[in-house]
């Protein structure tokens, strides 16, 4: 066993160190800086240990997916533990190398710990944008290293799992991506390049090793052919985007950097392919660990090489300018983007910026939602259309929320900004709540009976928590949904989500969030384990809407800016000033942001109607069944009453 782990390092160091190799002779990374050089320690050691990085959180990442959504308790899961514990213990190391070679590089000097070392490496480590990124990289893999070595219950497996994929922003807000015009396309790009690029060959070599510790091998296969599959399609859709921000046009493949890229897409398809037909063809019939060896050595040499070459094309200058030059309007300075044309209907629906993200949430999650109402069609069972149509027109409008016009001129007009916030929180999560996701995935997906966690079993463990118990609950969910708005406006979160894209993305999952909760209190048809009654239902509405008005009011009677460094700096000529525009943000709140508030009215009220239907029905076909012992029972109750009061003795 020791000879055929050891073939399979040795394919995938060597065809890594290929890889890499060719990529930085190819796009001169190899060759010496006329600007302060460091040497060839830290020209060659720097990119070594960054592919070292990546095969390793990889790993890491990967193998906590297996251990999370593949594999039942058991042996075979803790020998995937072991070694993931290995890889995060190598990925942690390696990475604290690379912080010191990467410094070394920044300063252009070999390496030296002279007396001025320590001084200067903290200023780097701690006062620097890219040591601190880097630090908070280590951090998380420390954390996620730390928690997997004692983790015992999935629930600590499931929090490193976050940890390790939480390592991808700090890598994409320092790669070139961090830089870019296209800043936000850019970051979303390859923190999901980097994550399910890590699912995919992590999860590859983590399922190989399961299975060779005994791990069923057809249910191995097919629930790690599920992640592949997910995987590959966002990989193939990412690695496209983050080329056609960096190469401009066709015309550039012919680049050094475009045959990088063109090189490293081809070694995807092939292993992609391979992967396809060794999984469906020859790891079925596979009898021997021999075979699952030899297969398991070609697929991560092409894995290293496919690796090699990213770490190179990272350093690799692209064929077109990433960044800004030349002067700059205060708007491109503060946003990395032109001032657009003045708001109007017209833009409002024509102007777009992809949010690749949300994008992509969007569109799988209404795949996976049809494959899921098209499973329960075959199995004969029956799903109402208008749930369909509720979900699907949610994520049309998230998809526009997130990229479309308001999207865009909300970065520069806070009644736009104020638009996009009301979507998000009073329309997108009326038509996710009424489209009942929770009852449609227990009801399409298959349950498990092995001990191990599919999505069904994920996804309702999640619902049915004691923390979704305690924010799902009417009054909770009701505070959180309308103190956010005081909350977030009035404190540094507005700043931090206008000015940073991380801060944007928290912006959006957080209004998604407790909209989605607030809504299910009122409105849920999905189970709940509170059922509140209904006229509660509408005084927290009506205090809901209560509160809307005076943070409308608030903000059309105030007279300073929220955020004067961002809204009142973008040297707009046109439209209304800054504080008018904040002004009509504030009616927005209270005028339209009622709208939305009123149909919930109507719904409730509607649910109220036909919850007392119900239970008149109810009690007629009970009457029916008994002869109407209740109500004979309750005309007895009356009689014995009033035969007592006559009976009474008057005094």
């Amino acid at each position: 066993m020791n000879r055929q782990r050891l073939l399979i390092s040795l394919a995938l160091v060597v065809a890594g160190i290929a890889g890499l190799w060719f990529a930085m002779e190819l796009g001169g990374a190899s060759h010496a800086s006329a600007l302060g050089d460091a040497g060839d320690i830290v020209r060659w050691g720097t990119p070594l240990l960054k592919m070292v990085v990546s095969l390793a959180g990889g790993l890491v990442i990967g193998g906590l997916g297996v251990i999370l959504f593949v594999l039942p308790p058991g042996s075979a899961a803790e020998r995937v533990r072991s070694v993931v514990v290995g890889a995060g213990i190598v990925w942690t190391f390696a990475l604290a190398l690379y912080v010191v070679f990467t410094y070394f590089t920044v300063v252009g000097t070999p390496i030296s710990f002279d007396n001025g070392f320590d001084v200067n490496f903290g200023f780097f480590a701690t006062g620097t944008d890219l040591g601190r990124l880097l630090l908070t990289a280590l951090g998380l893999a420390v954390i996620a290293t730390t928690t997997v070595a004692l983790a015992r219950r999935f629930f600590w497996f499931a929090a490193a799992f976050l940890g390790a994929i939480a390592t991808a922003w700090p890598f994409a807000e320092m790669s070139h991506s961090g830089a870019t015009a296209n800043h936000g396309i850019a970051i979303n790009a390859l923190v999901m390049h980097i994550v399910f690029v890590s699912l995919w060959t992590g999860g590859l070599v983590a399922s190989i090793i399961a299975m060779v510790a005994g791990a069923h091998r057809a249910d191995t296969l097919r629930r790690y052919s599920s992640i592949a599959l997910l995987s590959i399609s966002v990989v193939v859709i990412t690695g496209v985007a983050s080329a056609i921000i960096r190469l401009g046009s066709l015309a550039n493949l012919v680049t050094e950097y475009g045959i990088l890229v063109l090189l490293k897409a081809v070694g995807t398809i092939i292993l992609a392919l391979l992967g396809v037909r060794w999984r469906r063809n020859i790891i079925p019939h596979l009898d021997s660990v021999k075979g699952i060896i030899g297969f398991a050595a070609l697929e991560t040499a092409i894995l290293g090489f496919i690796v090699g070459l990213a770490t190179g094309l990272a350093r690799t200058a692209p064929p077109i300018e990433q960044t800004l030059t030349g002067p700059m309007t205060p708007a491109e300075i503060l946003t990395g983007r032109v001032l657009p044309e003045p708001w109007t209907w017209l833009t409002a629906f024509t102007s777009w910026n992809l949010d690749l993200l949300w994008g992509m949430f969007a569109l799988f999650t209404t795949a996976f939602y049809v494959w899921g109402v098209v499973r329960l069609r075959r199995r004969g069972d029956s799903w109402p259309v208008h749930r369909t149509i509720n979900l699907i027109g949610a994520m049309m409008v998230l998809v526009y929320a997130t990229s479309g016009g308001v999207s865009v001129y909300g970065e520069f007009l806070f009644s736009a900004h104020m638009i996009e916030h009301m979507l998000l929180t009073m329309l997108i999560p009326v038509g996710i709540v009424l489209a009942a996701p929770v009852t449609l995935v227990a009801r399409a997906i298959e349950v498990r009976h092995d001990g191990s966690r599919g999505m069904r079993e994920w996804f309702l463990g999640i619902v049915q928590s004691r923390w979704i118990g305690f924010v799902g609950h009417p009054l909770v969910s009701t505070i959180v949904f309308a103190m956010s708005l005081m909350v977030f406006y009035y404190s540094p979160l507005l700043s931090w989500a206008s000015t940073t894209h991380l801060g944007h993305e928290w912006m959006i999952l957080h209004f998604l969030l407790s909209g989605y909760l607030f809504v299910q209190a009122l409105i849920g048809v999905d189970p709940s384990p509170h059922r509140t009654s209904y006229p509660l239902r509408m005084i927290l509405l009506m205090a809901t809407m209560g509160f809307h008005a005076f943070f409308g009011l608030s903000l059309m009677t105030g007279k300073g800016l929220l955020l004067p460094e961002w809204f009142g700096a973008m040297g707009r000529t046109w439209g209304d000033s800054p504080l008018i525009d904040q002004q009509v943000g504030g009616a927005i709140a209270w005028g339209i942001g009622e709208l939305p508030t009123l149909i919930l009215s109507g719904m409730v009220v509607l649910s109220w109607i036909r919850s007392d239907e119900r239970e008149a029905k109810r009690s007629d076909r009970q009457a029916a069944r008994d002869g109407d012992a209740e109500l004979e029972e309750y005309n007895a109750m009356l009689e014995g009453l009033q035969n007592r009061k006559r009976n009474r003795p008057r005094g």
